[in-house]
């Protein structure tokens, strides 16, 4: 009996920590939305569609490093069938701030230091920091 109780016990401790996170965010109404993203005015379409993009955009940069720097290859035949240059900073930052697109995006996932930028620069951060 005296089994039974702590069993019982034990389940109903890991239930409600499991909980914990659902019940608070009922109690004090603490919704996390996403993230307000803001595209630059220059760009229209994305080199592929939003879906694709959120869930496979950093295997899409890794086939694009791998093409371009192994095999010198840097034309991309987008979904729409628009030919795009194999580029992080003259393609998809043309579109997208890496501040208010990218590293939203990232914080807001947990996705902690993606790789690019230890190869790369932001053009925009370093326009900044020359101009007054």
């Amino acid at each position: 009996m005296r089994e039974r109780l702590i069993i019982v016990g034990g389940l109903a401790l890991f239930l409600l920590l499991f909980a914990y996170p659902v019940l608070r965010a009922a109690v004090y109404h603490t919704q996390t939305s996403a993230p307000q993203l803001r595209l630059t005015s220059q760009g229209s379409t994305c080199v592929a569609p939003t879906d694709y993009m959120r869930t496979s955009h950093m295997r899409l940069l890794s086939q694009w490093r791998t093409d371009v720097v192994r095999h010198g290859d840097r034309r991309f035949v987008a979904f729409n069938g628009k030919v795009y240059d194999k580029s992080l900073t003259r393609t998809c930052l043309g579109c997208h701030n890496k501040q208010q697109f990218c590293d939203r995006c990232h914080a807001y996932s947990g996705v902690s230091g993606p790789h690019c930028w230890s190869c790369h620069n932001d053009p925009q951060a370093a326009t900044a920091k020359v101009m007054p």
